[in-house]
Formats: C-alpha cells, structure tokens, sequence
C-alpha cells in the first residue's frame, strides 16, 4: 500500500466522521408555525436538543427579535450587557453545549413569556 492510498483512506474516515456528525445535527423552528411569539416557555418540553442543533426565530423584525442571554437575563427578563442581539426575523442559532436562554427584549415581550430556555446535551 502506498503512502498516496494510505492517506486517501485517512482522509475518507476523517470525511465519514464529520459528514455523521453534520447529518446528527437538527433543526428546529421555534414556536412552530406559530414562529417566536408569546407563551413558548413550555414549547421546549419534550425535545431532545443537542450542542450543534440549530434553532430558527421566525418573527416579525418590526415587532420582535432574539436575544441570547444567560441564566440572570432570562430570569429577570434583562439583557445582560454584551448579549448578542439577533433582529433578523429569520434568525438560525446554534446550540452551545448546556444551558442556552434566549428573550425578545422588547418592552413586557419577555415578561409575556416570549422567552426559551433549553439545555442542549
């Protein structure tokens, strides 16, 4: 076996790993057909989220938008300083490993329960 064929072979098992952990990774529109929106607390109950899956925020730029805070923005419905703001209306995150919160930080929309928090394994 020569080196060019060893290498090949590498390099397709480097390839077959990747491409299976790509394919693993789902996606999820968030709220469903009804997009971001208020009362989805409980939208992630019942889903198996993890590290790499990525979530869709459909939503409205003009009425909403998603921030990604920690544990203290989303119990408080604050936005942290340096939270990252997404205000697309089609924005598509990707889960960190653990605990990930998100909120729409537009006045009283968190408190109305326009706000997620899901823990990815």
């Amino acid at each position: 076996m020569g080196v060019g064929r060893g290498s090949a072979i590498v390099l397709l098992l480097c390839f077959l790993v990747l491409h299976s952990e790509m394919a693993s990774a789902a996606t999820y529109i968030v709220g469903g057909s009804g997009g971001w929106t208020f009362n989805l607390v409980g939208w992630p109950k019942g889903k198996r989220f993890r590290a790499g899956d990525t979530l869709v925020f459909n939503y409205s730029p003009a009425a909403h938008n998603v921030v990604a805070v920690n544990n203290v923005g989303y119990s408080g419905c604050t936005t942290p300083r340096g939270a990252k703001v997404y205000r697309s209306g089609k924005d598509q995150i990707r889960l960190a490993k653990g605990q990930n919160y998100f909120i729409c930080n537009f006045p009283g929309h968190c408190q109305a329960g326009m706000k997620i928090a899901i823990n990815a394994a």
